[in-house]
């Protein structure tokens, strides 16, 4: 059984990630980097975790979680599908599962608001909801307020996040604290619209509501 830690221990791994999130830093993107793909592993475990699912399950969405950004290798648009395919050659190498791999593949090519990415699994909908929820000032590269796109304005702005998950009553919140000096609470909610509503879905599909508060106002 090829555990979250035999994958973290991958020097091939560990390499396709760091070189993708140079290679997207010359286009002036945000870091994808390790720290991202740790909180995020961490945070798809947890969400399985509370809402019942099993301990495997959990540690599957971990893997993904730590996984899904490694098709930046290869490209950032369409960076789900590249990924997937890296992930089945690098866990297949592992000796896991086919089932448990497909369920990987599946969530890591399913990601992508670009490509309309979609809940397929339970894995997948807890990877969407840990993604996307990973909005902060820190993932900003650019030194220069003058210099940022407005999805680089909209993610300096964040100052904290937090992903709740109350399964008493079956509601995943995601609370931002946005400055609203760097933009508006209406502007961060234009530029990441799709994101949110991909959120919901993926709550949706978990079986319980979303919830977003910015600046403690509810938005969705």
């Amino acid at each position: 059984m090829v555990t979250l830690e035999q994958v973290k221990a991958s020097a091939m791994v560990q390499a396709y990630m760091r070189l993708g999130n140079e290679f997207i830093g010359t286009m002036g993107a945000i870091e994808h980097n390790l720290n991202h793909a740790e909180y995020v592993s961490m945070l798809c475990y947890e969400i399985l975790e509370k809402l019942g699912y099993s301990e495997r399950q959990a540690e599957l969405g971990a893997i993904a979680g730590y996984l899904h950004d490694i098709g930046n290798l290869v490209n950032r648009y369409g960076h789900g599908m590249s990924g997937a395919l890296l992930a089945f050659d690098t866990l297949m190498e592992m000796g896991m599962d086919p089932a448990e791999l497909a369920a990987i593949m599946g969530a890591i090519g399913n990601h992508e608001e670009h490509a309309g990415g979609n809940s397929i699994n339970v894995i997948g909908a807890a990877l969407i909801l840990a993604d996307k929820s990973d909005v902060h000032r820190s993932r900003v590269r650019k030194q220069e307020m003058s210099a940022f796109t407005p999805r680089d304005r909209v993610n300096y702005a964040v100052t904290d996040t937090n992903l709740l998950i109350d399964t008493q009553n079956k509601m995943i919140s995601l609370e931002i604290d946005i400055d609203t000096e760097v933009c508006s609470v209406m502007e961060y909610f234009e530029i990441f619209l799709t994101k949110m509503l991909m959120c919901r879905r993926a709550a949706q599909y978990l079986g319980c509501e979303f919830a977003l508060l910015v600046n403690k106002n509810r938005l969705l």
